[in-house]
């Protein structure tokens, strides 16, 4: 593995886990104050959607 492969893989890695750490923590903070069960859900797959999108932009359309 070559060196600025080795920067893209822990550059993918770190926007997988940084989406759905910020975006789920928005979805457990929002069922805390409103009293909801679902915004948990919605902000992991919200994280893990702008996650990939990120990637797809940085990565995969060059």
């Amino acid at each position: 593995m070559a060196k600025d492969d080795d920067g893209a893989f822990w550059s993918i890695v770190a926007y997988l886990i940084s989406g759905l750490v910020f975006w789920g923590g928005a979805g457990a903070a929002g069922d805390h104050f409103f009293g909801t069960h679902f915004l948990l859900a919605t902000g992991l797959f919200l994280g893990m959607g702008s996650s990939l999108w990120l990637i797809w932009l940085r990565f995969i359309r060059e």
